[in-house]
């Protein structure tokens, strides 16, 4: 088969390689995919770039955690019934070398979920990263019904799915971005309620938009440069869900402040979700998806070949959605 795979740490240009790969096999509990698309996220270049030091120290490595295909095989305990089936796949490249960078990937069948007959492939590679963790930060602290959420970074992956979750699970959502066109994302996606990035000027209008109540719960996509003013507007009780931290990777907490405001601080990442949350997560997306209930952006569709590409893309940090790899 083909793959792409990087062998040294680097830039994308200089370490992506393209070309033949041994093919993979199902092996018992597990099923082989046919990969029609790859999702490239973050992590991903991250990781190509060194931010897992020992990534590489038992060889090459494919990379891509989120992918969709068609079934093509199972080993040994899984239904041949799923044969044929068409799916979408999560943590492919998690405690694993290999991923959806490839014409094919097998994966235990756990990690593969049916994708419902009116979503596409592409679409289907944005589900993984973005839309498991936009779930979890929505929903692992309770229902969200009649609760007033604030979704910092909403023009992001995660955070133009995270609105629109909260929207449909009944919340009111308060959502920030950088500039006019990164607020008009968070309008598109159904904020009530669109402002900048946390400072003293929108921590006003947040309150005055809550009329002095302030916010249930806030969805953080740069907690550590934004947690002082989110503190601001903060209901006594209130959760804070964190995705990222990048500006600020090793924050100080006002613990005394956070403390007598009796808060949970709920940190987030889709490779450790426990089980159920991943399946609260299947379950939630495979019914927004199945009454289009969701909107979605594709940046760009690339080839496998052009890979470096995609990853420059992402790097960049100037896409508003996902930047997704044709693979067949």
């Amino acid at each position: 088969m083909k793959a792409a795979r990087f062998e040294t740490f680097g830039s994308a240009a200089d370490t992506l390689i393209v070309g033949d790969w041994e093919m993979p096999a199902a092996g018992a509990g597990e099923v082989l995919v046919k990969l029609f698309t790859s999702g490239v996220n973050p992590s991903d270049v991250k990781k190509r770039a060194g931010a897992a030091p020992t990534l590489l120290d038992n060889g090459p490595v494919i990379p891509h955690s989120d992918g969709a295909g068609i079934i093509e095989a199972v080993g040994e305990g899984v239904s041949k019934v799923r044969i044929g089936e068409r799916v979408w796949v999560y943590n492919a490249q998690y405690g694993r070398r290999f991923g959806t960078a490839a014409e094919y990937v097998s994966l235990p069948a756990s990690q593969v979920v049916a994708l419902p007959d009116n979503t596409d492939f592409a679409t289907g590679a944005c589900i993984g990263i973005p839309m498991m963790t936009a779930h979890r930060c929505v929903s692992a602290d309770g229902s969200v019904a009649g609760k007033c959420i604030l979704v910092t970074g909403g023009a992001g992956r995660v955070g133009y799915y995270a609105i629109q979750m909260a929207k449909i699970l009944g919340a009111t959502v308060i959502a920030t971005a950088s500039n006019e066109k990164g607020q008009a994302q968070c309008r598109a996606a159904g904020a009530d309620f669109v402002t900048g990035h946390p400072t003293k000027n929108s921590v006003k209008q947040i309150q005055e938009f809550t009329e002095g109540k302030g916010v249930d719960r806030v969805i953080e996509g740069e907690f550590g440069a934004n947690l002082v003013p989110v503190l601001d507007v903060l209901k006594t009780s209130g959760v804070i869900a964190t995705y990222s931290s990048m500006i600020v990777p090793e924050p100080q907490l006002p613990f005394r402040r956070m403390m007598f405001m009796d808060l949970t601080l709920r940190l987030v990442l889709v490779y450790a979700m426990p089980e159920k949350a991943k399946q609260d997560a299947i379950s939630d997306i495979t019914t927004f998806l199945k009454s289009n209930q969701l909107q979605h952006r594709i940046v760009q569709q690339l080839p496998l070949a052009q890979i470096a590409s995609a990853h420059e893309m992402i790097e960049t940090g100037n896409q508003f959605g996902c930047v997704i790899l044709q693979c067949q």
